[in-house]
């Protein structure tokens, strides 16, 4: 256990984008994400809305893969493994509500194991799996998320009724929003959305407004402002101590494989530093000895 400096590093994002059916969940995913690439064929759909997503091809050439029943935890992590490796830039999950409560999903697993709360055993590691692909994917991965329909009846500015429909509870399992970096709720079918969690600081408590691809270059601009891998092995090379060197490490402690190398070069090149200073407090088998 050892006390750290706070650093922000640079992120992947983790984006959800839900509402009511009608509300525009899958178009605003996918201006967010080309704001995010500027370059269509870095965006991949993994589609489970009846195909829906290729009812805007027109806007550029992102790809598609469509996922029928069953909706099981599994294929949702095969189609993000595929994605990972056919060097996409940004994943959209349009959407993930198939994967709690569609034909196959969690519930309808857990409904065929006998509905008995001991079968939760079986399902949330399951569950938990496809979480934790999207957590630690290495591309940045927008989620949509339908929202329960519920209507109210008002008077427009003429006095007439009017039938207005709004989403209200996300259909996912509860505290999926708690995992995400942002998530924004579509509040009406002119698409306006407004954010439930932000730590970004960019949208919370802001006018609603509606997610085009500017949206998605201010994101990027936030995820990309920490320290980069180049950033850390700079500040390696720059130490002078074994001690700052065990620092860092500490700090870094999500890249150390990725940084091992970096870590056991800088340590040989401070203990041959101090050898040569000092070769009195050295032994010939490499100790240090006391004079």
């Amino acid at each position: 256990m050892q006390l750290k400096q706070s650093e922000r590093k640079q992120v992947k994002l983790r984006l959800g984008i839900s509402g009511a059916s009608g509300f525009g969940k899958t178009k605003s995913a996918l201006l967010l994400a080309y704001g995010m690439t500027n370059d269509w064929s870095k965006i991949a759909v993994i589609d489970t809305e009846n195909s829906s997503a290729s009812l805007y091809s027109d806007l550029g050439n992102f790809y598609v893969i469509d996922i029928s029943a069953p909706y099981t935890p599994e294929r949702y992590i095969e189609a993000i493994t595929l994605c990972e490796n056919s060097n996409i830039s940004v994943i959209i999950i349009d959407s993930i509500t198939h994967e709690w409560n569609g034909s196959g999903g969690c519930l309808d697993i857990h409904e065929k194991l006998g509905g008995r709360f001991q079968d939760w055993a079986i399902v949330t590691p399951r569950h938990q799996a496809f979480i934790d692909k999207i957590l630690q994917s290495s591309c940045h991965v927008i989620t949509t998320a339908r929202r329960k329909i519920e209507y109210d009846i008002d008077k427009d500015a003429n006095g007439r009724l009017k039938v207005q429909k709004f989403g209200t509870k996300e259909i996912t399992r509860e505290g999926f929003e708690y995992e995400l970096t942002v998530n924004f709720e579509l509040i009406n079918d002119n698409h306006l959305a407004r954010a439930s969690k932000d730590r970004t600081g960019l949208f919370m408590n802001k006018p609603e407004f509606v997610i085009n691809s500017a949206t998605g270059k201010r994101i990027l601009e936030w995820c990309n402002s920490g320290t980069n891998l180049q950033d850390a092995r700079e500040k390696i090379k720059a130490t002078k101590t074994v001690e700052e060197l065990k620092v860092l490490y500490n700090q870094y402690s999500n890249w150390r494989e990725l940084l091992e190398y970096d870590f056991k070069i800088q340590k040989d090149t401070i203990n041959s530093k101090e050898l040569l200073l000092n070769p009195k407090s050295f032994s010939t088998n490499g100790h240090t000895t006391h004079h």
